[in-house]
């Protein structure tokens, strides 16, 4: 049987908002944006053209600073960053985003187009929205 739908692409389902913040700022001023935007995540912009983007999570937080007793505002967000960060297009079958985030065990990731941050996708986006029953 051939489906002849439209799949949902990413692009569909996506948010915009993005969260963006310097890699200098401290993790005390990270952790208030992300309080303020209730986010869990915030993306770490480029330092210059050929750099990547990073990404830094609750998660890093409470493993690299709070775990280890340092001080958030002592700390800048490039020392605990993941760079580069694994992103995805937004013209991509959300099927196959599922599979991706969920094989390198993310449950969100953001979007680029043309080597700049449109959106952010997450597990949660795929599987309230971007699921059509029939």
């Amino acid at each position: 049987m051939i489906n002849n739908t439209a799949p949902t692409l990413v692009k569909d389902i996506m948010w915009t908002q993005v969260d963006i913040v310097d890699s200098k700022c401290t993790v005390q001023n990270a952790l208030n944006d992300m309080q303020h935007k209730k986010t869990k995540m915030l993306l770490v912009d480029k330092s210059h053209d050929y750099d990547e983007y990073g990404v830094v999570l609750i998660a890093d937080i409470a493993s690299k600073v709070i775990a280890k007793d340092r001080a958030l505002e002592r700390v800048n967000v490039y020392e605990i960053m993941t760079k580069p960060v694994i992103s995805v297009h937004s013209d991509m079958d959300i099927r196959y985003c599922a599979r991706l985030l969920t094989r390198l065990g993310l449950s969100r990731c953001p979007v680029l187009d043309n080597g700049k941050i449109v959106g952010v996708v997450s597990l949660t986006n795929i599987v309230l929205n971007g699921l059509h029953i029939v």
